[in-house]
């Protein structure tokens, strides 16, 4: 019998029975938070938004610490994540806190691309946990998990409209991460231009399909005020760390000519809201999601591309194993039909070669022939041009002689006949 029928069976067969007495397995709860809080936690931050819009000040004064960090430039030629991760602790609770900001992001001419690096990381960090998951021996409750829980995204408070570039980042982003959209530097329009740039925000939003992360409102417990908050964005925000005294308590100002604008006044901004729904209500809202919406969706897209399924072609459940043999045969006859292609595109590698070869020989052969014919012929002419220099050698030796001859003979003539004058004169 199959692992899944007897699975079924076994959920079929569940009965409800009372208890005689108390057995301690309600202690449960209590258990899960002390290992919790034994283990810590950790919460992952994307920060996207044009440089400028006080992300690293937001950070600061929702945590209330000074995190350290480089202030971006204008000049960055293209979009950069910088993660920074810090240990915080807050009574006997531990938070891993990582921090990552989009240096550079909306500072290019050319925009059409920015959203990449961005998509990139958060596939990165899927990835990573995927790899973590399916290996043999895995060490996921000591893994340092870092895929992003909650994505602020920063609007640039123009009080007109969406700008293309956030509507295009925002639309590749929302099924691989919590997207939580707030109105940055909200200081910088009036509460009824905030109160029309907040409908024409959702607006946009609505009408272009953008999924945003909304406050769940299934636990009763949070369901109000999830409920109500969700009415209220996206948050319009102000973030100071600076500290100033009104009336006789110290409080995160920012002090202008006109007046003082106050962090945690709730009449003034909605940080107050931000920090309550991310970080003292949904925090584990935005842990969870992540995990099973976000990186479910991201892990069965990357395990059917490589040939999982939950069930074959007739609707029945697939085992792993079978899965596994399945996707081995599969790429064991792929790699022998390449093997045959490879071996057949050898062989006509090799006969091509071969015909190369051939035909080069005979060319040399052909090359060989002419050269011989030439050298022969250059040959008949000089052995030609040396016998004719031999014939004018020994006709030019005869006349030599002949000459020499003469001369030896004209000496001889002319002293006979001086004598015979002599002679002639005497008588």
């Amino acid at each position: 019998m199959a692992a899944t029928d007897i699975a079924r069976q076994v959920g079929e067969g569940c009965r409800t029975v009372p208890l005689a007495g108390h057995v301690g397995f309600d202690s449960l709860p209590d258990q899960l938070v002390n290992k919790s809080v034994s283990q810590g936690f950790c919460f992952n931050i994307l920060c996207v938004g044009e440089t400028g819009l006080g992300k690293s000040t937001l950070m600061d004064t929702l945590f209330n610490t000074k995190f350290e960090g480089e202030p971006a430039t204008h000049t960055q030629p293209g979009v950069q994540l910088r993660s920074s991760t810090y240990d915080l602790q807050e009574s006997n609770v531990g938070l891993k806190l990582t921090i990552v900001s989009t240096v550079g992001f909306g500072d290019q001419i050319n925009k059409e691309d920015s959203y990449k690096p961005i998509v990139e990381f958060i596939d990165a960090q899927f990835e990573a946990y995927l790899q973590e998951e399916l290996k043999i021996r895995r060490i996921l409750h000591t893994y340092h998990d870092s895929r992003i829980h909650a994505c602020l995204y920063f609007i640039a408070p123009t009080g007109h409209s969406l700008k293309s570039l956030d509507l295009v980042t925002m639309k590749k982003l929302d099924s691989k991460v919590n997207i939580i959209p707030i109105i940055a530097k909200s200081d910088a329009v009036s509460k009824s231009e905030l109160t029309k740039f907040k409908i024409k925000i959702t607006s946009e939003l609505v009408s272009n399909g953008v999924q945003i992360y909304q406050f769940p409102t299934d636990d009763e417990s949070v369901a109000e005020i999830n409920g109500t908050m969700n009415a209220h964005l996206p948050f319009a925000v102000i973030g100071s760390t600076e500290e100033l005294k009104i009336g006789n308590k110290m409080m995160k100002a920012r002090q202008y000519p006109w007046g003082t604008v106050q962090v945690e006044n709730e009449a003034h901004c909605d940080f107050v809201k931000l920090r309550e729904m991310l970080i003292r209500v949904n925090m584990e809202d935005l842990r969870e999601q992540t995990h099973s919406r976000h990186y479910e969706l991201y892990r069965r897209c990357k395990l059917e591309e490589m040939g999982f399924k939950d069930t074959d072609p007739d609707s029945k459940p697939f085992s792993l194993q079978e899965t596994y043999e399945a996707k081995r045969n599969e790429f064991l006859g792929e790699l022998q039909k390449k093997e045959e292609e490879m071996r057949q595109m050898f062989v006509q590698r090799v006969k091509e070669k071969e015909a190369e070869l051939k035909e080069a020989e005979k060319e040399l052969h052909e090359k060989f022939d002419r050269l011989k014919k030439l050298h022969q012929d250059e040959k008949k002419k000089l052995e030609d041009k040396k016998k004719s220099l031999d014939d004018e050698v020994n006709a030019f030796k005869q006349r030599k002689t002949a000459a020499e001859l003469l001369q030896s003979q004209g000496p001889q003539a002319g002293g006979s006949q001086t004598l015979k004058r002599d002679k002639e004169k005497k008588n």
